[in-house]
């Protein structure tokens, strides 16, 4: 079953370049409808998850890019890339001298392609399934993660987890495009920084992404 998920990724996506992190190649998807029936055709279902493991979505790429340029960030930590989608994040912090990466996403196939994504850019990322969104979480620094804060639900659930985490001492950092869900309050902005997109995804060729801390500095 891996070795076909593998082929099936693969033969969906073409590895390439980032032009906002030109430091990494993931396996990139063109077309987002065609590519989400092709997983439900191959998974033969019909309500399949839609595949953001295959786009580098704008808050994944502004946090991979302010951590490539501030090392220091992630420089001897251990740390967990959240919903990591494609693994972008986490391959950053892996290249930026990271003690130790782990990625946790609800997809499957997003844990096999960040596999694929860190050995196309040399690095190693552990995966860590199962999480308990109802405690703070052990054995990690920080959590890094980009662009959660899409849906209602979910975002409300993910950010009262990510605050018992930095009530716990883990620090947090998020990139956000402006997403609906994102909260108005108990965020500590690090950066701003005008990322392209594609009209694939988004309604327009950039977006304004702010990198934050959870919590306030100080």
């Amino acid at each position: 079953m891996i070795i076909d998920a593998s082929h099936f990724i693969l033969a969906q996506t073409k590895l390439e370049p980032l032009s906002f992190v030109p430091e990494l190649r993931l396996q990139l998807a063109q077309e987002a409808d065609p590519l989400w029936r092709a997983v439900g055709a191959w998974k033969g279902e019909e309500d399949t998850p839609f595949p953001f493991w295959a786009f580098a979505w704008p808050g994944g790429q502004a946090l991979a890019r302010y951590i490539l340029d501030k090392p220091e960030t992630v420089s001897g930590l251990r740390v967990l890339d959240f919903a990591a989608g494609s693994g972008i994040v986490g391959i950053a912090a892996a290249k930026a001298g990271a003690k130790e990466v782990w990625a946790a996403d609800i997809d499957d196939l997003s844990q096999l392609v960040t596999q694929i994504n860190a050995t196309h850019n040399g690095v190693s990322i552990g995966a860590m399934n199962d999480l308990y969104l109802g405690k703070p979480l052990k054995g990690v620094d920080l959590i890094i993660a980009g662009d959660v804060c899409y849906e209602h639900t979910m975002s409300h659930r993910i950010l009262r987890w990510l605050h018992l985490c930095v009530e716990a001492g883990v620090k947090v950092l998020m990139a956000d495009p402006g997403r609906a869900y994102l909260p108005k309050e108990g965020l500590s902005e690090l950066a701003c920084l005008n990322v392209p997109t594609s009209r694939e995804l988004e309604d327009k060729d950039s977006r304004e992404v702010k990198v934050y801390a959870l919590g306030f500095l100080g």
